[in-house]
């Protein structure tokens, strides 16, 4: 059914031949596994392999926690066969042991054991709701969205002008934190269930206005608060939603040092309280004395 994997299945089959003829023992084999088949599907779904064809490295010496190096070469027998011949050094301690390999030199790998993507940018969105989308996409690959897994960590995300170190130091530690709200989150999919992730955040603009004796400019910035779901629906196939809207409001902080005389006049109102409640507690006790005194000359006491 796979367009992708019914093109490779011949170039595959030529690289595993040349492959063996030139290297006849067992330092490295090529084979194959049909995930539409019964028998190898649970293996298929143990690896996480969703996307077809995919070509991984399994080593001897691999344990259950290890990340399987995937190739993301040029899928043609001297390619594949050039990548392979770097393994078979490996094994024979011919070249130091490496799970990154570039055949050609070019720059970019064939084969490496990251997991995942990492997507970074800049955006320029109009000034109203919209939504971003994320979605795995190739033109070399079909998917299986039943196993697909969008587990994401967002390291940073803001909106406006990057910050420079003194407006970082400006800004209260409140509106500070709203500017990378999502900043370090880690969204994780169930485990063979269609999951999408979406996030609806609402921006905010702040301007924050320093006191005068700082000599520091306002510093505006975009700060803003999130709330994450997760929607898990046969059939939905799963993305990273990311939901915002930038409200038409400004929010100004202002800070400014108190005058001294402000100060004076708080530290005498609070010393005149003071002595204020002093003389009635004062003068409520000796009103108290003198009646108990009173009685007692009258008898009147005991």
């Amino acid at each position: 059914w796979c367009h992708w994997c019914q093109k490779l299945a011949p170039v595959w089959e030529k690289a595993a031949t040349q492959i063996k003829d030139k290297h006849p023992g067992n330092d490295l084999m090529l084979a194959k596994v049909d995930c539409t088949h019964p028998d190898s599907e649970s293996l298929c779904v143990k690896y996480r392999i969703d996307a077809f064809p995919s070509i991984l490295v399994f080593r001897k010496d691999d344990t259950g926690k290890s990340h399987h190096e995937s190739y993301h070469g040029e899928r043609s027998v001297p390619a594949i066969t050039a990548w392979a011949e770097h393994f078979v050094a490996q094994a024979r301690k011919e070249i130091p042991k490496t799970r990154t390999v570039d055949s050609n030199r070019d720059g970019t790998l064939d084969s490496h054991g990251a997991v995942g993507c990492m997507i970074s940018g800049l955006l320029h969105v109009q000034r109203a709701p919209g939504m971003l989308v994320i979605q795995a996409n190739s033109e070399a690959h079909e998917f299986n969205w039943e196993t697909m897994d969008v587990s994401h960590t967002v390291n940073h995300l803001s909106f406006g002008p990057f910050l420079s170190e003194q407006a970082w130091q400006v800004l209260p530690a409140h509106i500070a934190a709203s500017v990378g709200a999502l900043d370090d989150k880690a969204f994780t999919s169930d485990q063979h269930i269609p999951t999408t992730h979406e996030h609806y955040v609402k921006v905010v603009k702040h301007e924050v206005t320093p006191p005068a004796s700082w000599r520091a400019q306002t510093v505006t910035s975009y700060g803003y608060v999130v709330h994450s779901n997760n929607i898990q629906k046969v059939g939905e196939v799963p993305t990273v939603r990311l939901n915002y809207d930038i409200l038409p409001i400004v929010v100004q902080f202002t800070e400014k040092k108190q005058a001294l005389y402000h100060f004076i006049t708080q530290l005498c109102a609070i010393i005149g309280g003071v002595f204020t409640v002093a003389g009635i507690v004062a003068s409520g006790t000796d009103k108290a004395v003198a009646m108990m005194a009173k009685k007692q000359e009258l008898g009147k006491l005991g």
